[in-house]
């Protein structure tokens, strides 16, 4: 007899006790936007990312059918909910070995489906973008006929002119979406499965918010579509992320079919190898909760009192009043008189970075609503950089961690430690990790798929970078900041491993690009003198160690790091109470810093001793504290 799956009573209570106890923590009294971006912050941490080859496995976890036509004990065939008949027999089933290429017709394989597209974020059309590409909470196993023939259509509600009708009545035809102005194809699935896509669609909105702007969306706004050939239903904003006519159909899908039981152990099983969840199945009512904004149509006040509080060789800090406006999402930076924001933020303070020493910019702010309405331009400033400084120009290779494998190739003990000296904190969403590969059948070098980096880095601070089959002496999974099996993370010793910005442009590089490497599977360190990033590799900015030689990974830098050895300036009192007193050479000393002992810079001051020998430290919290006086770094305390 078919067994049919029943839906869930949508009860809060029931569904928050799926996720571990704390794991929505922070999200209590936040609604709209705010606990849209809090809830992304929760799920991207620490998620467990693996190979795009590994989830043909992973299904056997995740996605057999336990609900329609198998006993839970003994299924070995996967839910496919493009050919899923709910009331009756399943014209075919597939195991996980049935996975295919390509398919003429329906019930000869299966492939992996992107639930949304993966045009939306690969970077070009031969190599695929990491976590994204192989995300377990939206990639799910589908019939190929059908997910060739669905291409990279949105999903959608069919109108009548129709194109296919697949046996469990899901079809592609004309779009039909109310007060949607695409008119292109649509694939609409069956009834039982939509609230399953609305959800899987929202997960990806909360999930890479922070690079959805970033992300191959079509238009930008509603306004801009042209109906016959733009098929993404991103908007290219980072809060809201997708057009509302679209949000409205996916809200109705989610309610007209509630959360299963087939979605809650999906989630549970996803959870288990990812450690990371899809929020709307754990709390439904989170999506008319975030997705419930009312902007007004009233543009809001320019933001005003724009200066630059700290001007450095590559960055310099910006800061200004908030516009007055309740609804302000945020603040666009604009440089030099470009039409295209430099940077974006939340806040009303920001570091811009990666300009070029002795350098005049002139910035102006705008703020932007709800309803994506800019205000005008605040004040316009113009300060110059500094023709050199102490600070890293980037982010930089520290550690190169290579490690043999056994013979059933399970385990690669890879690493890169990476660390931010620049002297300001660092947005990890512009970075990724690209690599080069050898192609095992004419021995060509090819550019390989990318490992994409995401949230922010203090000054001063490490993280790591991890395999997640890797075993090492000295290192977790759980203390890694990134663990992904993508191909970055496989690399040996013939490849190019490289850090770049902006997708191409190399910040550091292990190897020599378009050549067969000759590293061997050794282990590199940087050495201790070299304090900046070198786009290409030299051999003499390393010391090399064994395979899987594993020594203090991961390790903020120390005070005895931040501490020079030559100290030419002498500080008293110490401890101190309101003035800290220098002698020595200190009529060359261009900037001043006081920074706490996580590396956070709580005081900076230029030409510090052009008309006086001391520092005021007054304002600052009794503690132990680092001053540095150009390179010259001591330690004092503050009573």
């Amino acid at each position: 007899m078919k067994k049919i799956l029943l839906p869930i009573i949508l009860i809060s209570s029931y569904f928050s006790a799926q996720a571990p106890a704390g794991y929505y923590s922070g999200t209590a009294g936040l609604t709209g936007y705010a606990l849209k971006t809090r809830l992304h912050d929760i799920i991207s941490e620490k998620m467990v990312n693996w190979h795009y080859d590994d989830l043909k496995v992973l299904y056997g976890q995740t996605d057999l059918d336990k609900y329609y036509d198998h006993d839970a004990s003994n299924t070995q065939y996967l839910l496919d909910i493009y050919s899923e008949k709910p009331a009756g027999p399943d014209a075919y089933e597939y195991t996980i070995d049935q996975l295919i290429s390509t398919a003429g017709a329906e019930g000869l394989g299966y492939n992996r489906e992107h639930m949304m597209p993966q045009s939306t974020f690969s970077t070009s059309s031969s190599i695929s973008d990491y976590p994204m590409y192989s995300d377990l909470n939206f990639i799910i196993p589908v019939d190929a006929y059908i997910n060739q023939r669905r291409n990279n259509y949105p999903y959608g509600i069919a109108g009548t002119t129709n194109y296919y009708t697949f046996t469990n009545g899901s079809k592609i035809s004309k779009a039909a979406i109310p007060n949607y102005p695409y008119t292109g194809r649509v694939y609409e699935p069956i009834d039982e499965f939509k609230g399953d896509v609305a959800r899987a669609l929202l997960y990806f909105a909360v999930r890479y918010e922070g690079k959805l702007g970033s992300f191959n969306t079509a238009y930008s706004t509603s306004a801009t579509i042209t109906p016959a050939t733009d098929q993404c239903p991103l908007d290219g904003t980072e809060e809201r992320a997708i057009d509302l006519p679209y949000i409205a159909m996916l809200k109705q899908w989610s309610t007209s079919d509630p959360v299963s039981q087939r979605e809650i152990d999906r989630n549970n099983a996803v959870f288990a190898l990812q450690k990371n969840r899809n929020p709307f199945i754990d709390h439904p009512e989170w999506i008319d909760a975030i997705w419930s904004e009312t902007p007004d149509n009233i543009a809001p006040v320019a933001p005003a009192s724009l200066v630059s509080s700290q001007q450095n060789a590559y960055f310099i800090n910006l800061n200004w009043t908030a516009s007055a406006d309740a609804d302000i999402l945020g603040y666009r930076v604009y440089v030099n008189g470009a039409a295209t924001p430099v940077a974006v933020t939340k806040g009303t303070s920001i570091t811009i970075d990666h300009l070029n020493p002795s350098t005049t910019y002139t910035f102006t702010v705008k703020a932007f609503d709800k309803g994506y309405l800019e205000s005008p331009f605040s004040n316009s400033v113009t300060t110059a950089t500094l023709a050199s400084d102490l600070y890293a120009p980037d982010l930089m290779i520290t550690k190169y961690i290579s490690g043999t494998n056994n013979i059933a190739n399970t385990i690669k003990n890879n690493a890169l430690e990476i660390v931010n000296k620049t002297g300001h904190e660092v947005d990890l969403n512009n970075y990724r990790i690209n690599i080069q590969l050898k192609n095992n059948t004419n021995g060509a070098i090819y550019n390989a798929d990318t490992y994409e980096l995401e949230g922010k880095i203090g000054n001063n601070e490490t993280f790591v970078i991890l395999n997640p089959k890797a075993n090492l002496s000295c290192y977790s999974i759980d203390q890694a900041k990134f663990v992904t099996a993508s191909d970055p993370m496989t690399f040996r010793g013939e490849n190019y491993v490289e850090l770049a910005y902006n997708k191409t442009v190399t910040v550091d590089a292990i190897g020599t690009k378009y050549v067969l490497n000759t590293n061997g599977n050794v282990s590199l360190y940087r050495k201790n003198t070299v304090n900046q990033p070198n786009s290409t590799f030299t051999m003499g900015e390393w010391d090399a160690y064994p395979s899987n030689y594993c020594q203090n990974l991961g390790e903020t830098l120390s005070a005895a790091e931040l501490i020079a050895v030559k100290n030419d300036v002498k500080i008293y009192p110490n401890p101190v109470s309101d003035y800290l007193f220098a002698k020595g050479a200190t009529e060359k000393i261009k900037t001043a810093q006081i920074i706490d002992f996580s590396g956070k810079v709580i005081y900076t001051e230029k030409d510090p001793f052009k008309n006086k020998n001391n520092i005021s430290v007054q304002g600052i919290p009794a503690g132990t504290y680092l001053l540095r006086l150009d390179e010259h770094v001591q330690q004092f305390i503050k009573k």
